[in-house]
């Protein structure tokens, strides 16, 4: 992983790499980082030190679009059960956010994604969050999947009708389609182009608020993280 150690001061994160560290805080020397647990910088601050993990580094990835937040990649989780059996397309790569949380669980990714510049942007992540089992396809979707008996087929497109019919006859039985889309007319776009073989579960916006504790008083934060996508969940039957 590019991330090796998180040095943390009170709520101020470092993530490093290699050599010396320097933050607003001082500098914290490598020798100390890679044997200690916790350490001082030249200006007498104190930081804890622990391991950098797959969540570390995947918060650190590079951006090109948008990408989708824990929130909702946390629910197509736990809404389709994907393990270290299953085979997973993923479609509209983008910086690979998605995808990259996927193949830390399950078996195999696939990812489609129609824009070379966004392609090597995921592709380069997946590299540096050490992933090995990502295949990364400059691919339009809309002309067709390659790939059968997929566990879950995730779409993150401007026209996701479009995939229907692929993607019913790409799943396994029992497996799930999701789409993720940020408007209204999408989904009923999708609803209104549905394939007989192709059920609605679920339809959910998640909006999430973050509390906080200081000085002994814990209430929420004042913004919360509201409207970011719809989910729709669908599965072969």
């Amino acid at each position: 992983m590019k991330y090796k150690k998180i040095l943390q001061r009170n709520d101020k994160k470092f993530y490093w790499k290699e050599g010396d560290l320097h933050t607003n805080f001082g500098i914290i020397k490598e020798k100390d980082i890679k044997t200690k647990s916790k350490v001082t910088s030249n200006t007498k601050k104190e930081f804890s030190i622990y391991e950098a993990k797959f969540t570390d580094n995947l918060r650190k990835i590079r951006r090109g679009p948008q990408i989708m937040t824990p929130k909702d990649i946390g629910r197509i989780i736990i809404e389709t059960g994907i393990n270290k059996n299953s085979t997973v397309l993923d479609c509209g790569t983008g910086s690979g956010m998605l995808a990259a949380s996927l193949a830390n669980i399950s078996k195999k990714v696939i990812t489609y994604e129609k824009r070379e510049g966004f392609a090597k942007i995921a592709k380069k992540n997946f590299e540096d969050l050490g992933l090995k089992n990502i295949t990364i396809k400059n691919k339009d979707i809309y002309e067709g999947i390659e790939e059968k008996d997929l566990d879950l087929i995730t779409l993150d497109l401007e026209k996701p009708q479009l995939v229907l019919k692929h993607a019913a006859s790409s799943l396994t039985s029992g497996g799930f389609l999701v789409i993720y889309v940020p408007t209204i007319p999408q989904i009923q776009s999708v609803l209104n182009n549905l394939t007989i073989n192709l059920q609605v579960t679920n339809f959910i916006e998640i909006l999430e608020r973050k509390w906080k504790f200081e000085n002994g008083i814990i209430r929420p934060e004042n913004q919360m993280l509201g409207h970011t996508g719809f989910l729709l969940f669908l599965r072969k039957v």
